[in-house]
């Protein structure tokens, strides 16, 4: 009798551990974090103090609440006036349009959003797709192109870079930023600030190098997996305990955020690496 009694305790205390394990798995995978920065600098154009701007990434066609309903609320809470959307959006292993367009519908009701492609774009086969709902929901596409945005008479050029793996596939070694270098040696002498949105936080000396003021990037997930006092475990392109997965980092008078982003894809956890939107107020510094 005393035998059973201790399996079934054993027994109990395994199951609660395991509901428990389970209920943490489940808010780090679906609560959202906001994490506020304020970004200075002397060249943001005065028309723009203050300026408030929202950064989506790797939303991987999740869906949060119906309608998107929670990741809207707490778009519409921070009034941004800007949103960016820095890639993979839709996930090519289950590519899911409709539930991505559900954020993208109630965001352009919020401010206007600013799109670069991802990886999973390039992959997905239905970029064409992708890019015309973009535009018809009222979006901003950005491949290899510039924006203008302006204010009270003054203006920030907003740059967005088309994902390095058009040119490549999703099997090749390596990334060909030729087209990227390309890209951006064309902005490297202009004058004015400079926002990029490109997707690839690793190739944030190539940013750097040319010049760049603010960068938006994402990809990393975080690290997907961040362990204490060591960090991010792993993140695409970067390989184990990579650098560039959350937060700010600086590079001569280049500063990139990078967003630990809303999904996952190939590995479906998050551990100590909540879903995040990323809020940055810019302003000017005397």
């Amino acid at each position: 009798m005393k035998r059973i009694k201790q399996k079934r305790r054993g027994l109990f205390l395994l199951t609660a551990a395991l509901l428990l394990l389970a209920c943490f798995l489940a808010w780090q995978n679906n609560a959202l974090v906001v994490t506020r920065r304020v970004y200075a600098s002397g060249k943001v154009p005065e028309a723009f103090d203050g300026f408030v701007i929202a950064h989506i990434s790797d939303l991987h066609s999740k869906r949060f609440g119906a309608g998107q309903r929670n990741i809207l609320e707490r778009l519409g809470a921070e009034a941004p006036d800007l949103i960016v959307v820095t890639g993979d959006l839709v996930d090519r292993r289950r590519y899911d349009l409709e539930t991505a367009m559900e954020l993208i519908d109630g965001a352009v009701k919020l401010a206007p959003v600013v799109y670069v492609s991802g990886n999973h774009e390039a992959w997905s086969g239905h970029y064409g797709e992708v890019r015309e709902a973009l535009l018809s929901a009222g979006v901003t596409v950005l491949d290899d192109a510039a924006y203008t945005l302006s204010r009270e008479g003054e203006s920030i050029t907003v740059l967005g870079a088309r994902d390095p793996d058009f040119l490549t596939t999703a099997y090749a070694q390596g990334t060909d930023t030729s087209g990227l270098s390309d890209f951006l040696s064309e902005w490297e002498n202009a004058g004015g600030f400079k926002l990029l949105l490109s997707h690839r936080p690793e190739l944030f000396e190539l940013y750097a190098g040319a010049g760049m003021d603010l960068v938006f990037s994402g990809h990393a997930h975080g690290g997907q997996v961040r362990l204490p006092l060591l960090g991010a475990l792993y993140a695409p392109d970067q390989g184990l305990f990579p650098r560039y997965t959350s937060g700010r980092y600086d590079q001569n008078n280049t500063a990139m955020y990078v967003s630990r982003g809303l999904g996952n894809s190939l590995f479906p956890l998050r551990v100590f690496n909540r879903p995040e939107l990323v809020i940055v107020t810019i302003s000017r510094e005397i």
